[in-house]
């Protein structure tokens, strides 16, 4: 895969959200143009875009900086800490620059009068619509505290669940690339050795030997195409994955249709709805409102569009039940804990179930995944590498018992 050689540069930013209400913030990124398509896709009408001016150190805000960061604002919060005190505190003592700037500013806004969820709204690339309409609640309920504590579980959650998905993904993508290194490595430096030596035997080489040796010399004279179009085609696949609808629905379709994966996927997937929409209705976020957040946090195409179409028959006055199975992307499971969830009027309660037994199917499909392609990804690189040994050695065995 291509790595972009552009050095990220950060950006300032004005525009309106949906509403109207002018809102501001800042965005690494290589230029001006994914800045602009990042915050179109956000939602937000786009006013100005600039560089920041001055040298900026420091890394960027990940999901894990913003989880631990809830997670000890709910905690110094149960404990009595002022809101304010709190900010000090977790900014001052946090490693990262740019997270310390990041909660610097939002504790100047709430100095200025700005709410809380307000402040986190000037800054959607770190706190999502979810995030911002679950602290709005909890200020309008006084329970800041309790729905920040629910918050900094639902993310804690949701981080470990994306981590395995990724250890599960990451584990046959990078041993399918250090393969491929080692093959192009054997076919472009060792095989031309074994050719010019086979050449002084001036008899008849086995047909693998020869097609060994035709593969490695298509390597030696076009290795720069070879590498070349992997690489662009590893940046135009997650450059168009970026910024197409179209190329993020397809890709999110076949992969849920990909054997072993596909199921892994899916049931993550599921896991991560239910968390979220149980969360959501917990913290008294009404079920249209809430379906919005269910389907940006679901990660799956198939699902955000499945979420969308619940949000749309929900409004006319479909129970959830019957819109989740008109969906088609639930299994019965699920169907039925949510219609015992909506008949008992505990469906938070039910979703919270749900999802703690995917998410336990997650973990077990993981283990599973991981002990399946271990033998599967040994045999595969026997087969490959140890083809390619036999297939150099043949003529030499061959001369041995010419010889004998």
């Amino acid at each position: 895969m291509a790595v972009s050689a552009s050095k990220e540069i950060t950006y300032v930013w004005e525009g309106t959200d949906k509403k109207g209400k002018r809102i501001k913030g800042e965005m690494k990124a290589s230029g001006d143009a994914f800045v602009k398509a990042t915050l179109r896709r956000q939602g937000i009408n786009v006013i100005k875009v600039s560089k920041q001016s001055g040298f900026k150190s420091g890394g960027k805000v990940t999901d894990k900086d913003v989880t631990l960061f809830t997670r000890q604002l709910a905690t110094m919060m149960k404990s009595g800490v002022p809101l304010l005190q709190a900010f000090d505190i977790v900014g001052k003592g946090h490693s990262n620059p740019a997270v310390a700037k990041l909660l610097g500013d939002i504790k100047a806004d709430v100095e200025t009068g700005s709410s809380l969820s307000q402040a986190f709204r000037k800054y959607p690339l770190y706190f999502d619509a979810l995030y911002c309409n679950l602290v709005g609640a909890g200020e309008q309920a006084g329970i800041l505290d309790s729905l920040l504590d629910r918050l900094a579980s639902y993310k804690e959650k949701i981080l470990a669940i994306k981590g395995k998905i990724k250890s599960a993904l990451m584990y046959p993508v990078s041993i399918i690339i250090v393969a491929f290194v080692i093959t192009a490595v054997i076919m472009i430096f060792v095989v031309p050795a074994f050719k010019e030596l086979f050449s002084s035997f001036g008899a008849d080489l086995p047909t693998p030997t020869l097609v060994v040796m035709a593969i490695s010399d298509y390597f030696v004279s076009y290795w720069w195409a070879i590498f070349g179009s992997l690489g662009f085609a590893g940046w135009f696949f997650f450059y168009t994955w970026k910024r197409s609808e179209k190329m993020q629905s397809t890709m999110d379709r076949l992969l849920l249709k990909v054997p072993v994966f596909g199921n892994l996927i899916r049931i993550a997937t599921i896991a991560r709805f239910a968390r979220t929409l149980s969360t959501m209705f917990a913290a008294g976020v009404p079920l249209v409102e809430a379906l919005d957040s269910v389907a940006g946090a679901s990660g799956n195409r198939v699902y955000y569009d499945a979420s969308k179409k619940i949000q749309s028959e929900i409004s006319t006055g479909t129970s959830l039940t019957v819109a989740m199975q008109n969906a088609e992307v639930f299994p019965n499971m699920v169907l039925q804990m949510t219609a015992i969830g909506e008949e008992s009027g505990a469906l938070d309660s039910m979703l919270s179930k749900v999802a703690d037994f995917y998410e336990a199917e997650v973990d077990d499909a993981v283990e599973g995944l991981s002990s399946l392609m271990e033998p599967i990804i040994m045999v595969i690189l026997g087969v490959l590498i140890g083809g390619l040994v036999v297939a150099m050695y043949l003529p030499i065995f061959k001369l041995g018992e010419v010889v004998g």
